[in-house]
């Protein structure tokens, strides 16, 4: 059974940036790709960006990209977020996910691509 832990959440002035990390437990992690998702209050959960097992291939929400990167560590069994120019409307739960595949492309960026979620870590980013 995959655990995942996400940490590095917290309150942010616009335009700040902020580090998310996920670690996760089991033998799987470097032949799993990786998600993260994120909830703002009153809607549903989206995607933000996902790594391949080797980041080979790296995928990002509109929303995201060129403020966002995410990233891994196989050796520490870790997934990062790192976040810039942070806007409110980046307020939000943001879930780390892990797939029991270790490829990602366009289809598969969807909730139920994925089999195993972190508990979430709250980012708020004020105005």
């Amino acid at each position: 059974q995959v655990q995942l832990v996400e940490s590095g959440g917290g309150l942010v002035q616009a335009g700040g940036s902020l580090r998310l990390s996920c670690a996760a437990s089991g033998r799987t992690f470097s032949m799993s790709a990786m998600g993260w998702f994120r909830q703002a209050p009153g809607k549903e959960r989206e995607f933000v960006a996902a790594i391949s097992a080797s980041s080979i291939n790296l995928y990002y929400s509109n929303s995201a990209e060129g403020r966002f990167t995410i990233s891994r560590d196989n050796t520490k069994n870790t997934v990062y977020l790192q976040m810039k120019s942070l806007k409110p409307t980046d307020t939000a739960v943001y879930y780390c996910a892990s797939r029991s595949f270790p490829g990602v492309s366009p289809t598969a960026l969807v909730e139920n691509a994925y089999n195993y979620w972190g508990q979430g870590t709250q980012v708020t980013v004020s105005s």
